[in-house]
């Protein structure tokens, strides 16, 4: 039997990190995903809402990597109550030509962290103005810090204002992501005032009510939905899609489950048959992206198995050249 590599947490932060190169690799999952026979079921969800809690199951198939991973991802999102992370989770990796299990990738959430990042400077990179120089961060936890983090790495961010439901929380986190990134990062008292002005903006909570509203939006804006992926969740006032001049999902299906699409769909305002486009076909070339400065742009992002077998092959490739990691012969 062939042997199966152990990577931890610590093996894995040391040879991924957010960088051009995350980005790249998450870019091109999603570029295969609109030219390629990619094989991506459905998300297996279970929510756990006595304990705030919810499990999900991520995988996907992309035709010339030769691995695929399938993803456990648990989120506990009462956990900061405890003292611990909202997030962890594992990875399994599969070679793609005989099925036999090839790594562990015990990351406890670290690289699903990294590749939703990454997918946020994607959609940055596409959707937003070229001269994007102001951020607002609705959320402000560790993705929250991450996402400011990813879109320096694609747009020439000078400021940003963080906003979160608890006021320490947006202070230290934009005490911390100033200190790092070199820019000038303030805490907003407010989501309204967080947003008004910014050139991006992206939300990054778990909350299960709007809270972005379709009048704060402004000419030229990008934003960026990370929070709504299952069926309860929901970050945008529904108006704001129908407000944007350009409405982009990463996969139809799963935003018309689980993303900003569907209660805008349940509140009337979207057909249910209506098409989007999805930031794959921009990537590819097949579809416009954004046409004009003026325009608002929505990305709406669920989280897909491809982004989870795109890192987690480059992840144990860049193990395996380092010579991380332990064997274990089952």
């Amino acid at each position: 039997m062939p042997k199966i590599k152990i990577l931890t947490e610590s093996d894995l932060r040391a040879q991924i990190t957010l960088d051009l190169d995350a980005v790249a690799c998450v870019e091109g999952a999603f570029e295969a995903l609109a030219t390629k026979n990619v094989v991506m079921p459905p998300i297996l969800s279970m929510n756990i809402p006595e304990k705030n809690g919810e499990v999900d199951v991520k995988t996907a198939y992309i035709p010339g990597l030769e691995s695929f991973a399938i993803k456990i991802s648990p989120g506990f999102f009462d956990n900061a109550k405890l003292g611990l992370p909202s997030l962890n989770g594992l990875m399994v990796l599969f070679n793609a030509n005989t099925g036999f299990v090839e790594a562990l990738l015990l990351d406890n959430g670290y690289l699903t962290v990294v590749r939703t990042a990454a997918a946020g400077a994607m959609a940055a990179k596409h959707l937003a103005r070229t001269d994007a120089t102001t951020a607002a961060i609705l959320g402000g936890g560790e993705q929250g810090r991450l996402q400011l983090e990813a879109l320096t790495l694609v747009r020439p961010i000078e400021r940003a204002r963080i906003w979160a439901r608890r006021p320490e929380q947006a202070a230290e986190s934009a005490a911390e992501t100033s200190a790092k990134l070199g820019i000038e990062v303030s805490a907003a008292t407010t989501a309204q005032e967080a947003v008004k002005g910014a050139d991006i903006v992206v939300t990054t909570t778990p909350s299960t009510e709007p809270i972005l509203m379709a009048d704060w939006l402004e000419p030229g804006q990008h934003i960026t939905a990370m929070g709504s992926d299952s069926d309860h969740k929901n970050e945008l006032e529904p108006a704001c899609v129908v407000k944007a001049d350009l409405y982009v999902c990463d996969r139809q299906s799963q935003c018309l489950a689980l993303g900003e699409l569907r209660p805008a769909v349940a509140a009337g305002l979207i057909d249910e048959g209506a098409t989007f486009p999805e930031i794959g076909q921009i990537i590819a070339g097949q579809v416009p992206g954004r046409t004009g400065d003026a325009q608002i742009t929505i990305c709406d992002q669920t989280g897909t198995g491809i982004q989870d077998t795109a890192i987690a092959t480059l992840a144990r490739q860049r193990c395996e050249a380092a010579g991380s990691g332990a064997d274990f012969e089952s």
